[in-house]
């Protein structure tokens, strides 16, 4: 039988749908708080024959270009975001057959409220109901849900994998025959076939018994889009409809092993779960007329949308440089570690960042400098062994991460257990290691300096490296790699 294609409408419930201009093309709709809005993408889309309308959501607006929101509520930037929940309701009254995907946060809310709501979006929807469960990264998320700071990345999944058992075993905890509803007998249901759950973690617990009876499809769809080593592991064990974005084909062909590696390993078939690919795409009778649409969209954007989602994303605050002005250490070391993946020094010592500004006609993903435009620099040397003096292809044979300690002298070696430690300037010992791939292969570190560069063995994958300093500090990077030949990672 031949496989289907998995068809997702990636929406959000504001003003601009995903891209942060639209609400500006002179065909676009501006009734974006009426039911009918969504209620009419949604007839769309089953038309189309689409799978999943799906909507993202993050609980803050962008504000952190400039502390400030004017700009945002301005120009119109992502400010508006409805409650996605109540919106998928407004669309499932519209359509029959479009399953109906909203995001929810472990982070901000608790687990049994989330399985009871989107348990009677499924029974409401027919089992139409899938659920995008995200961690949440951002400082305006923290401060709109009453959190001083945000929650470190890793203990945001461990948190959500607590998280995750206790809906699930809601969900499971009526069986599907437990409703009786016999007026003659009067039996409503069978006691026996509802159990309490009586869960009890470090972070969360619940007891039960759940008050949903077994929805229609046994329990809403789960969807996942974590794209870091710890994030894949979350969406291996738990997702069955993944989000995933690539720089290329072959990037993304590793990817998709890694994922379904991560899957099988839980002991999940790897077929049950759908990998989904972002793309943008502009309909049109003809080629011709599709790129007319297109040049037309492109002319829509403002510097403005694309600085305040960078400034969202990263973390960090654009308006305090200028636009062709460098980045210091101690402004890379503030911004999210995402950022320094693709960022390489300069001779003064700064750094420039090796990213395009996110592309406004499409979503705030990071593009990377061309091959043709930069030669990524790896002039660091070590022991044993050194990276290549330029190369000229995407990615680099390098990925940096942002560690606020400084290794003065290696204490020893491990590189057999794929790892290596070294004694900070505080005597404290901390571990690098390295692990990933399709077939869960440990790549071998070769070579380490008192500088924090480690070279990495042969390796064409991806590679998730994590780094110990002296519990509970951790930090994590995650690396992708198309071309054969040493991997220089270096911790600034």
């Amino acid at each position: 039988m031949p496989r289907q294609m998995v068809m997702v409408g990636f929406l959000q419930a504001q003003n601009c749908t995903n891209l942060p201009m639209s609400w500006r093309h002179p065909d676009s709709r501006l009734d974006f708080m009426s039911a009918d809005y969504y209620q009419e993408i949604g007839r769309v889309l089953e038309r189309g024959k689409f799978h999943l309308g799906f909507f993202d959501d993050r609980l803050a607006m962008p504000d952190r270009l400039g502390g400030d929101h004017a700009h945002t509520v301005e120009n119109g930037i992502r400010c508006v975001k409805l409650d996605p929940v109540a919106v998928l309701m407004a669309m499932g009254m519209a359509t029959t057959r479009l399953g109906l995907g909203a995001t929810c946060s472990t982070t901000y809310y608790e687990p049994f409220h989330v399985a009871r709501q989107f348990a009677t979006v499924d029974h409401l929807s027919g089992g139409r109901a899938a659920w995008n469960v995200v961690t949440s990264l951002n400082e305006g998320e923290a401060y709109n849900m009453g959190r001083a700071e945000v929650v470190e990345h890793d203990t945001r999944y461990d948190r959500a994998d607590e998280f995750m058992e206790i809906v699930l075993g809601h969900w499971k905890s009526w069986d599907e025959d437990a409703l009786i509803l016999d007026r003659a007998t009067g039996r409503f249901g069978d006691g026996s076939k509802v159990r309490r759950l009586d869960y009890k973690g470090s972070v969360y617990s619940s007891r039960g018994p759940f008050t949903v009876p077994r929805t229609p499809q046994g329990h809403p769809v789960i969807i996942q889009a974590g794209q870091s080593g710890r994030g894949r592991r979350f969406a291996g064990r738990w997702a069955e409809v993944i989000f995933a974005g690539a720089r290329n084909l072959q990037v993304g062909q590793d990817q998709y092993r890694a994922i379904k590696a991560e899957a099988e390993a839980w002991g999940r078939d790897p077929d049950q779960v759908s990998i989904c690919t972002l793309a943008t795409t502009v309909v049109a009778a003809t080629k011709a007329e599709a790129e007319d649409k297109m040049a037309a969209i492109e002319k829509l954007p403002l510097e403005i949308d694309s600085l305040s989602l960078l400034a969202e994303a990263l973390d960090f605050d654009f308006a305090a440089r200028g636009m062709d002005e460098a980045l210091s250490d101690a402004d890379m070391e503030s911004s999210t570690p995402c950022a320094m993946a693709w960022c390489a020094p300069a001779a003064s010592g700064t750094r420039r960042c090796g990213t395009s500004l996110p592309s406004p006609a499409g979503p705030a993903h990071m593009a990377p400098w061309s091959a043709g435009r930069r030669r990524w620099r790896t002039g660091w040397r070590n022991s044993s062994s050194a990276a290549p003096a330029t190369a000229s292809w995407w990615p680099p044979p390098m990925c940096r991460a942002a560690m606020p300690i400084s290794s003065s002298t290696w204490c020893r070696s491990c590189s057999a257990a794929g790892c290596i430690t070294w004694t900070t300037r505080g005597r404290r010992c901390g571990r690098i290691s390295a692990s990933g791939g399709p077939d869960q292969v440990r790549p071998s570190i070769t070579s380490a300096s008192a500088a924090g560069a480690v070279m990495l063995g042969l390796w064409d994958s991806a590679i998730s490296i994590s780094v110990q300093a002296g519990s509970p500090r951790k930090w994590s990077a995650n690396c992708w790699k198309t071309s054969p030949g040493p991997f220089l990672v270096q911790w600034m």
